[in-house]
């Protein structure tokens, strides 16, 4: 596959390359202080936090709001993950649009009261490191999974809400980070895994077959520790796609081909159509390499470097439902041209190029950061870091003919297109004070360079003449303190306050016949935070937190569009307003003995002016606009329970009423959006995982997840689930066995999907998969 872009994705795997290792956030903690806390103990500090695990979270520990985890020990053990985000598959209220092994442009992260639509209201990072790609809000704009494996986690904690002052808006849903490893001896480490869904949507039987492979090295002399890492992903994933048409009533057009195959049923409004072939049927091959060097100048102080790159071949390819009546394969060129007439059922069609699309990724990416961390001692700690992430070359192929050149087609190239990041945090305790203080300033920026060409030959040809561009820049520079104040034994107060100058400028939108070049915009926002926390008992505390979050609007969504015929510019508003969101919630913690724990959380969240694509009825086009105030309102409940036969059991439940109070612009006619649902929100969301170590050398997991009905559309009018550009509820079932051979070997075995539910979110889901895999450790 891909013969030209593999030999590059080789040498790129070869490279010894990539990156964690932080920024802001990352904390690596000695061999003396994991001892302390124990390898599965739980840590109650004033009710704040529980913490699972050998080592403490990452994230701010002492801001008093919902904060869950899960250990790297515990993810190879119970999930069977096979990419980073498989990690989260149970943790509460979260889910991640995966829609097959290696999903590199759509896995986004929904949270309770954000959709799969909405990428931009919440953030990702791996070891402080931002792999959030804040360069839009969307489906095409999921985190940088690939640049964490797995195997590769320490850990993976989740703060709920906008409640620490130290992160953007962007933080308004959550705010994940991955830790990574880092070794304080030799070791090494490899792992291979294969997996296998037999599919049979629409009545065709394929099936599709993942193989993974990876290696890391480290050690740790004296000061200096080190860890390379190095994976491959060769991924074929169900169709995402299917060509489509409103029944006809039309008699064919002459030379028609009368043809079967075509798949009749409803569409997501429950009106008829037939579905005519299947297209973004992706063979994906991605390599990662991650680099990370530390040094300890002295115990406390640590300096971090890290570089990762990440390459990503794929193939996006289409199949005909169709055939004659010699059984031939039916498309829009059987006859010859680049259109085909035919006929079904006696009622007139045409096929033509875009239901057969065809597609060719090539990318390649680079990440670099750098840290210089002194822990917290004498009342003092201290971090500077920066990080850049860069597309060192990103282009996408696609497959777009005309009469004249049978196998033209376009190039999107977006090299030069990135972020990087700043930034310089204290935390500063006064000797004899019940305050711990932390403040800091940070900058982001994010620049888009987008070009699109046309191409004579799609599949290799070089750029010919350009057709659209889009460039941009946005940068927020901001300032944060905070104060966390034991004002008695048993209470704990935090007050935040964030500011945030935001820029937006040199952007550029141009077609063949029109350029417009956008004024520079400027803003400033402040986003208080406040929280406290209250030790009813040594089992129960109750926890409140309120907070503030701007989410700024990204570079794509200012001006990545286009022209309509009359040269308005349609599809992104350079002019949008920044989104702001009130976020509370009032939790209920019990923690018991062992692992057993209990929680209730009741949040709230009012969002004024959300960024949503609706009618623009001044263009007649789709365009991202203000949507004037969405209110969510909800409770989750979530727990931990031990049980007889070292049986442990984890679950959470989710209510969220997540409702469109007032929006001045529609769907199709005024007014047919108030009081529907938000998109993508499901009213009830539930996970549970059951472990159970049969054998101090075996265990065994079952995972179960379920989301309720929901809806795609801002008016609901997609009130078909099951169906293509639909979004459905569903109900899986995991299960996976973990068996150490020995010391150094581990073999596991999993299914996902066991009931093989077939469900949508736009895209199909996978179905049930079978996953095997062999570790070695040394």
């Amino acid at each position: 596959m891909h013969s030209l872009s593999r030999a590059r994705r080789l040498r790129a795997g070869a490279l010894t390359v990539l990156a964690s290792a932080s920024a802001a956030v990352c904390t690596t903690v000695s061999a003396a202080e994991d001892a302390d806390i124990g390898a599965s103990s739980h840590v109650l500090s004033l009710g704040i936090v529980r913490v699972d695990g050998a080592a403490p979270t990452s994230l701010p520990s002492r801001i008093p709001t919902t904060m869950e985890g899960v250990t790297g020990e515990a993810i190879a053990r119970d999930i069977n993950a096979t990419d980073a985000e498989d990690a989260l598959k149970y943790l509460p209220s979260l889910v991640v649009r995966k829609r097959y092994i290696g999903d590199y442009n759509h896995a986004v992260l929904s949270t309770r009261a954000s959709g799969t639509g909405n990428s931009a209201r919440s953030l990702v990072y791996a070891d402080g490191i931002l792999l959030s790609n804040l360069l839009g809000n969307g489906a095409t704009f999921a985190p940088r999974w690939g640049l964490v494996s797995p195997e590769e986690i320490a850990r993976v904690d989740v703060m709920y809400g906008p409640f620490s002052a130290a992160y953007s808006g962007n933080a308004v849903g959550a705010v994940v980070d991955y830790q990574t490893r880092m070794p304080t001896r030799f070791e090494a480490h490899a792992r291979v895994g294969y997996s296998h869904q037999p599919n049979d949507l629409y009545g065709h039987k394929r099936d599709y077959d993942a193989k993974q492979a990876s290696a890391a090295i480290g050690s740790a002399e004296g000061a200096f520790s080190w860890w390379l890492h190095a994976g491959r992903t060769d991924s074929e994933g169900q169709p995402q796609t299917f060509a489509n048409r409103p029944l006809s009533s039309a008699a064919p057009a002459s030379g028609a081909v009368p043809v079967t195959g075509a798949v009749a049923g409803p569409n997501r409004s429950n009106q008829p159509w037939l579905l005519l072939s299947s297209g973004t049927q992706y063979d994906t091959v991605q390599d990662q390499a991650k680099l990370k060097l530390a040094y300890d100048f002295e115990p406390g102080l640590r300096a971090m470097v890290v570089f990762g790159l990440w390459s990503n071949g794929s193939d996006g390819r289409s199949q005909s439902f169709l055939t004659d009546a010699d059984g031939r394969t039916i498309d829009h060129r059987s006859g010859g041209g680049i259109t085909q007439p035919i006929s079904v059922d006696g009622k007139g069609y045409s096929l033509s190029a875009s239901d057969f699309p065809q597609t060719r990724d090539e990318l390649e990416h680079r990440m670099h950061a750098i840290s210089l961390k002194r822990r917290v001692r004498d009342g003092l700690g201290w971090e500077v870091s920066g990080s850049l992430y860069d597309y060192l070359a990103d282009r996408s192929r696609a497959y777009a003919p005309t009469n004249a050149a049978p196998n033209a087609g376009r190039i999107t190239d977006q090299a030069g297109t990135g972020w990087n990041t700043l930034s310089a945090k204290l935390t500063w305790t006064p000797d004899g004070s019940d305050h711990t203080i932390d403040a800091g300033v940070s900058q982001e920026r994010y620049q888009l360079r987008t070009k699109v060409s046309a191409l004579t030959d799609w599949r290799d040809g070089g750029a010919d003449a350009l057709t659209s561009r889009f460039d941009g820049d946005t940068r927020v520079r901001a300032v944060f303190a905070q104060d966390a104040w034991t004002f008695a034994p048993d209470w704990t107060a935090v007050l935040g306050l964030r500011g945030e100058h935001w820029q937006s400028f040199d952007g550029v939108t141009q077609s063949t016949t029109n350029l417009q070049n956008h004024p520079s915009r400027a803003q400033t926002a402040w986003s208080p935070k406040a929280a406290l926390s209250y030790g009813l008992s040594e089992q129960w505390v109750i926890k409140a937190s309120t907070g503030r979050a701007v989410r700024f609007p990204t570079v794509s969504e200012l001006f990545q569009g286009g022209f309509n015929a009359a040269g308005q510019f349609i599809n992104n508003d350079p002019n949008l307003k920044a989104e702001r969101s009130w976020t509370s919630e009032l939790s209920a913690e019990w923690t018991g003995k062992d692992r057993d724990a209990l929680r209730m959380t009741l949040f709230h969240e009012d969002s004024r002016d959300a960024l949503y694509s609706q009618l623009n009825v001044a263009t007649n086009a789709n365009t991202v606009q203000n949507i004037d105030r969405i209110r969510t309102r909800g409770v989750e409940f979530s727990g931990t329970a031990g049980l007889p036969q070292h049986v442990t059991l984890t679950g959470s439940v989710t209510f969220a009423d997540s409702i469109i109070l007032a929006n001045a612009g529609y769907a199709t006619v005024p007014g047919d959006t108030i009081g529907k649902w938000q998109p993508r929100v499901p009213r009830w969301r539930a996970t549970m995982l059951a472990q159970w170590q049969a054998r101090d050398d075996l265990s065994l997991s079952l995972g179960a997840r379920y989301s309720g009905k929901q809806f795609s559309t801002l008016d609901n009018s997609d009130v078909n689930g099951f169906a293509y550009m639909a979004a459905s509820k569903y109900f899986t079932v995991d299960v996976r066995a973990q068996w150490r051979l020995d010391k150094q070997w581990t073999l596991a075995a999993g299914i996902d999907n066991l009931n093989n539910y077939q469900y949508w979110n736009f895209h199909p889901y996978p179905g049930r998969t079978f996953q095997v895999e062999l570790r070695w450790d040394h």
